[in-house]
Order: C-alpha cells, then structure tokens, then sequence
C-alpha cells in the first residue's frame, strides 16, 4: 500500500519554472452532434505534430534547440516500438543539443509523470532545461463500429519547456505529486496488437480487432469513481494544501462524464477545466493542451497555483500540484 508522509514530514519544493509551451492542433474538423473533434490530415505523422508543438514551445521559452539538455517524450502510443518517440523528435527539433532523450508512458496521464519526473532531474541539478512533448494520433486506432470511442477522441500534441530555479518560499516548480494504478481495471481500456504479444507480422492471421482501441467505458468510468476519493484524499493530506488554495484544477479531458468525475471528489464546477464538448479526449496531450490553453488565454499565470490531475488506462489516477 502507497504511504503519504506523516504530517510535519510534506513533500519539500521541487524548484522549476514553466519557461513555454506550445501546441498543435489539425485543421481537419469532424463533429458528432454537438461534439466538435479533431483529425489529422493522411499526409501528416505523429511526429510532425510533436515537432510542431515542441518549436512552439522553444519560441516561447526564447531557446535555441541546442539549449535543450534532456527530451522526454509523454505519449500514450509512440512514433514507433524502437528507437524511443523522444529520439525521433531530437533528430527533428535539436539534433545537436547533445541532451538525453527518452520515453515516458503513463497513457493518458504521461504528461503528468514527465512533468513529476522532470522535476525531480532539475531540482537535483542533473538538468538545466527539459523539453517534454505529448500527443497521439488516437484516430488511427479507433474502431468505426465502437460509437463511444470513436466518437471521442482528438488528435493533437502539446509541449512545455521546464528550466532549472533556484528555491524559495513562492519559488515556482512542483510542490507534490501522487500516483497509483489498480491492475484490476487493466484490460477496461486497450490496445493489444503491434508489440510483443500480437506483432506487425502476426496482423494477417490475427483478429483485426486487436490492432484497434477497446474501451469498457461503462467499467472503466465505475471503477475510477470509486477510487478517486480516497485517492485524492491522500494527495490533499500530502501536499497540506486545500482545494480553495488552488487557483485551478487541470483535468485529463477523459469524458462527458468529467463533471461526475470532479463533483465525485469535490470540485465544484468553475474550478476545472472543461472543454471535452470543444477538443474531446487527446490523450496525453489532453492536459498540457488545457493548460497552455489555459495560459493563453489568461485564465491563471505566474505565481498561480495549478493541480494537474487525471485517470488513465491501468486504471492509473495522478495528480501532481505545479506553482506557475
């Protein structure tokens, strides 16, 4: 069982700042009544979404690529199986930078554990700068004939920079983080085929249905709404802050049913971010997509204290507190 520390004993500061960011978004629009989504284009890749957003985000950061010192890429489903999503995004963006380069999947919620693991690298001083990217290309998986999964999912991709701060009572960076999976909800969301347990090669004589996206959703949304309470329970305990000190709550974008999910944990409508009616579900872009949108248009800012937070396939919850 995960241990939160004693109180008197809280997560110390990670000191980081939020130096830019940037995002990627089709131009291609489909809509499903009321819901609008995204897709993209035939001649377009992954990569060149990650690319994009990741530019952005050095623009913003008024960085040079070759400043970058390590590359994390937070995707649900990479590039390709070898070398690391991260790797290929390097030979695009700062192919002379001489940083690491690796991969970090936490599915929906990959973004948050970049941001946790990125943190950690920069306040022990091991980084300068970090460049993390997330973002998928959910609708080359999706199943025509499952209506609940196609008709929710977004293409797009997102990236921040993180740079090195030195510390401080309101130094920005992370000021706590927790993350828990329930194997028990493992296979409610999935996609089986194109690594080890069913290859590329093995697509021709398989079950077609293995190479698409399968989603429970009715199972996976029970069993998220009865772990959440408890779990963010001992996030709160951990990180000794309350909700009414937090400016706002930046959610994965799961589903329309995010407002049951947040009430279940006692978020109060306006506190969150909701936009799934306007972008859907994008994966692990979902988070840093709401929150540079977030930034963008001036709804929180420096000094500002944001909870990034959200379930994902595993069934994984995270939540992770981040002062701007």
């Amino acid at each position: 069982m995960l241990q939160h520390p004693p109180i008197g004993q809280r997560p110390s500061l990670r000191p980081c700042r939020l130096a830019g960011w940037g995002t990627y978004l089709p131009d291609e629009v489909v809509t499903f009544g009321s819901q609008t989504r995204y897709r993209i284009p035939d001649g377009m890749s992954q990569l060149d979404m990650l690319a994009a957003a990741a530019e952005d985000a050095l623009r913003r950061a008024d960085l040079h690529p070759d400043d970058i010192d390590c590359i994390i890429a937070a995707c649900a489903a990479g590039v390709q199986p070898i070398p690391c999503t991260a790797a290929l995004v390097m030979e695009r963006v700062a192919p002379r930078a001489g940083a690491a380069a690796f991969d970090v999947n936490s599915t929906c919620t990959s973004f948050i554990t970049a941001v946790d693991i990125a943190s950690r690298y920069l306040a022990a001083g091991d980084y300068e700068r970090v460049l993390i990217v997330s973002g998928d290309v959910g609708s080359r998986f999706l199943d025509a004939g499952q209506r609940e999964s196609f008709e929710l999912f977004s293409d797009a991709a997102a990236a921040v920079v993180l740079t090195r701060e030195t510390g401080g009572k309101n130094a920005p960076g992370v000021l706590g983080s927790l993350q828990q999976t329930w194997p028990a909800h493992a296979h409610d969301t999935e996609l089986r085929g194109g690594l080890s347990l069913h290859p590329a090669q093995s697509y021709a004589d398989g079950d077609p249905s293995d190479y698409l996206f399968a989603m429970n959703g009715r199972r996976a949304l029970l069993g998220m709404l009865a772990v959440l309470p408890d779990f963010f329970a001992r996030f709160f305990d951990r990180v000794g802050l309350g909700l009414d000190e937090i400016d706002l709550v930046v959610p994965h974008q799961a589903s329309r049913a995010l407002g049951i999910a947040m009430r279940r944990i006692g978020i109060p409508r306006g506190a969150y971010v909701d936009r799934v009616a306007e972008f859907g579900n994008m994966v692990s872009s979902s988070v840093p997509f709401m929150l540079a949108t977030s930034l963008d248009e001036g709804r929180i800012g420096p000094g500002d204290t944001v909870m990034l937070c959200g379930t994902a396939a595993g069934l994984t919850a995270n939540a992770l507190l981040l002062r701007l």
